[in-house]
C-alpha cells in the first residue's frame, strides 16, 4: 500500500484513553498505531484495549509468553507482518526463551518446546486458517495437555489476532520503530519484510 487506508487519530487528549494504553506501555514499550486508528470511533478503542487485556490476563499455566507465541503463528499463518512484528516482540519482553525466539517455526520438533506447548501451537495455527483447520486430532491434543479453561485463554488469544490480523493488513497500519526492530531482530529467518506496514 502507498499509505495506510486511515490515518491514526490524535488520542492524546483523552486521559482516560491513556490511562487504558499504559497496558501497551508494558507489552510493546509504546501505543500501538491500530489503537489509535480505532480511535476514530472512541468506543471501539475502548472495548478492544478492555478485550485485549482479558484475554492476555494469566490465570495459570498458560504464560504471557506463550500467549504472545500463539498470537505470532496465528498472525504468520495469516500473513500480518504488522502482528507477526508485535507478537514476537511481546513474547520476547515477557520472557519466551531466546531458543524459542529463534526457533517458532520449528516448535513441532525443537528441544525448547514441550509437547504441551506444541498442542497449543498447533491449535493456533490450525484456528487461523481458513477455512478452519481444527480437527479432532488437534483438539484431542490439545485436550490431552490443557484443561476446557486453558484453551479457552488460548482460544481467546486465536480469537484476537483473527479481529487484529484482519485490521491491521487491511488498514496498512503503519508499523512502529520499536516493532519493526523487533522483527528484523526476530524473524529474519521467515519472509517477513515488514513493507506493507512502513512509508
Amino acid at each position: 500500500m502507498k499509505k495506510p487506508l486511515v490515518t491514526p487519530a490524535d488520542e492524546s487528549g483523552d486521559d482516560a484513553l491513556q490511562e487504558l494504553i499504559t497496558f501497551y506501555e508494558e507489552t510493546l514499550g509504546f501505543c500501538p498505531n491500530s489503537i489509535k486508528t480505532m480511535y476514530h470511533r472512541p468506543r471501539i478503542a475502548y472495548a478492544f484495549i478492555e478485550m485485549n487485556k482479558a484475554v492476555m490476563e494469566n490465570q495459570g499455566r498458560v504464560s504471557s509468553a506463550l500467549k504472545r507465541l500463539i498470537g505470532y503463528l496465528c498472525s504468520h499463518t495469516a500473513g500480518c507482518e504488522y502482528c507477526e512484528a508485535h507478537t514476537i516482540r511481546a513474547a520476547e519482553r515477557y520472557g519466551a526463551a531466546q531458543e524459542q525466539l529463534e526457533n517458532i517455526w520449528s516448535y513441532q520438533s525443537h528441544s525448547a518446546f514441550s509437547e504441551a506447548e506444541r498442542a497449543a501451537l498447533d491449535l493456533a495455527v490450525a484456528a487461523a486458517q481458513i477455512p478452519n483447520a481444527v480437527t479432532d486430532e488437534v483438539a484431542e491434543k490439545a485436550r490431552q495437555h490443557w484443561t476446557e479453561g486453558e484453551i479457552v485463554e488460548m482460544m481467546g488469544v486465536i480469537a484476537l489476532f483473527g479481529y487484529l490480523n484482519r485490521w491491521n493488513d487491511s488498514m496498512g497500519t503503519e508499523a512502529e520503530k520499536g516493532a519493526r526492530e523487533s522483527g528484523q531482530q526476530w524473524l529474519q529467518k521467515t519472509d517477513w519484510s515488514g513493507e506493507k506496514h512502513r512509508y
